[in-house]
């Protein structure tokens, strides 16, 4: 699974980062993140407000920070596509 946190490295883009990791280890589940702070390419995944959650190339989440258990359950849903 391909997770990115888009955003300009804001406080709420930071704490969404860090809930990302938290979430992963704790459902002991492997990823690779990264954080796209790049305005234009933000801009291709045409989110207008940070921060955002991108996973396999769907933006799942942008403008807000869930909450950790609405978090856990978007990655939950997502790993479980994986098979």
């Amino acid at each position: 699974m391909d997770i990115k946190v888009l955003g300009s490295g804001c406080a709420n883009c930071n704490k969404l980062e860090q809930m990302v990791f938290d979430v992963l280890a704790e459902l002991n589940a492997d990823a690779a993140v990264s954080k796209v702070t790049d305005f234009k390419d933000i801009m291709s995944y045409g989110v207008m407000s940070t921060p955002a959650l991108v996973i396999d190339e769907n933006v799942v989440v942008s403008g807000v920070v869930p909450s950790k258990a609405k978090l856990t359950e978007i990655i939950t849903t997502e790993l479980a596509k994986k098979g």
